[in-house]
């Protein structure tokens, strides 16, 4: 049976910036390994000819992300079974506008705007999460995020919300989640399953400082998008 399972790990705020960097990288390493219930070794990850790494032995699919200090897994085991990961520490960044202006859709532009002059950035990371968790499910990188589809609707009953905005030919689901602490520090994850085995996720812990997340919204892929949001939001 197919499981659909998510790391995440927070690194201690002790850790000084310049060493984020190698300790996330590691700390995905970790997080893996954890997850498949065995250690790695050099030669039980290699990438394929777009650099998306992967296991040779195809019996399950894996992706990695880290943002601030923040690292995120997800894995599925199964062999017909593919998946995405991306989170982002949610910050204000200056180029959000043109960013959005450049790579969103109007209704996208709309849903992350809260005047003319300002972008919500929660909402921002809640698309751009979505958008990168596609394409690396795919065996894209960042440079193609032209050929992510939409995730706002359009028209139709679903103008203005969550949606998968193309036809998929094989079952897709997306799952965002926001991560918030004490302190006020928040992350936008999003998460992505795709093949016949669909399952809802499993997400673990694997450091001593978890943050509390919530279900931001769940996106099911159809060969028609009306119908691909749930809940209705």
């Amino acid at each position: 049976m197919a499981t659909f399972s998510i790391g995440i790990s927070l690194l201690s705020s002790n850790v000084p910036k310049e060493r984020r960097k190698k300790l996330l990288s590691a700390e995905g390493r970790r997080i893996l390994s954890l997850l498949e219930g065995r250690p790695l070794a050099a030669n039980d990850i290699v990438k394929d000819e777009n650099g998306r790494p992967f296991f040779p032995d195809r019996r399950a699919d894996f992706n990695i992300s880290h943002s601030g200090a923040a690292t995120a897994v997800s894995l599925v085991r199964s062999a017909k079974l593919r998946t995405g990961c991306d989170i982002q520490a949610v910050k204000t960044r200056v180029t959000t506008l043109k960013i959005a202006e450049f790579f969103f859709s109007a209704p996208e532009r709309d849903y992350i705007s809260q005047d003319i002059h300002k972008t919500n950035e929660l909402k921002f990371f809640e698309i751009w999460t979505l958008k990168e968790c596609f394409l690396k499910l795919r065996g894209f990188s960042v440079f193609d995020m032209r050929k992510a589809p939409p995730f706002i609707g359009g028209k139709g009953p679903n103008q203005g919300s969550f949606v998968f905005d193309a036809q998929a030919s094989i079952p897709l689901s997306f799952y965002v989640y926001g991560l918030q602490s004490d302190s006020g520090e928040q992350y936008v994850m999003s998460v992505a399953i795709e093949g016949e085995e669909q399952t809802r996720p499993e997400i673990h812990w694997f450091s001593q400082s978890p943050l509390p997340l919530r279900s931001i919204v769940e996106i099911k892929a159809a060969a028609n998008p009306a119908e691909t949001v749930s809940p209705k939001i």
